[in-house]
């Protein structure tokens, strides 16, 4: 990913809280000679050394599993993202761009076949999404359905050998052109435009 110094974000404490929060992702690498994506959620397991590892699983019926194990991958993570329109900067010699805030992992993956560690992987998955409904559902693995559920799908662990980190804020405009853009972005409301003026209003405060 290309990064410009002025939106590059390397602590790793918020690249991990970002991952966390946006963790539908998107699995990339390649089958045979072409580029191949997945899209699906992603746990983040930080006990390993550097970055942690990414867990998840597949449908056994994907043939994106077939060539995954061992291969270099990128799972790739996106956050807000919203369009900046000049009129809001009131200078002349400007033009339109878009702020956004991702983050990629890469690393060395590892698939997951045996009943035990795939029940377990589906166990966690389950209870870290459920963990936010007012009435939570648990998964059974003691059960025949559970038993073939997990001859259905592929588990895959990726030790993250490399994090980057990409939050565009407009950092490499003038602080009040930037006060503006945030200004205008709360004021049309919806979700990712929200979500990025908040961002930018924390780059706007010392030690934000």
């Amino acid at each position: 990913m290309y990064v410009p110094p002025a939106f590059a974000e390397t602590d790793p404490s918020v690249l991990g809280a970002f991952i966390r929060r946006h963790s539908f992702g998107l699995l990339v690498s390649h089958v045979g000679s072409e580029p191949f994506a997945t899209h699906l959620p992603f746990l983040l397991d930080t006990a390993a050394e550097p970055h942690g590892t990414l867990v998840g699983h597949v449908a056994r019926a994907n043939p994106h599993w077939h060539h995954l194990d061992g291969q270099q991958a990128l799972a790739v993570f996106s956050g807000p993202h919203a369009y900046v329109s000049p009129t809001w900067y009131a200078a002349e010699n400007v033009v339109p761009t878009w702020n956004y805030t991702a983050v990629h992992a890469y690393g060395r993956v590892t698939l997951v076949h045996k009943a035990e560690p795939l029940l377990e992987i589906v166990r966690e998955t389950v209870a870290y999404y459920e963990a936010a409904m007012p009435t939570q559902w648990a998964f059974d693995g003691s059960t025949q359905f559970a038993a073939r559920l997990v001859t259905q799908i592929v588990g895959f662990r990726i030790e993250i050998e490399r994090l980057e980190g990409k939050f565009k804020l407009s950092q490499n405009h003038p602080l009040e052109r930037r006060e503006k853009v945030a200004t205008a972005l709360l004021a049309q409301g919806d979700e990712n435009a929200v979500g990025v003026a908040e961002l930018m209003r924390r780059t706007l405060t010392p030690g934000g």
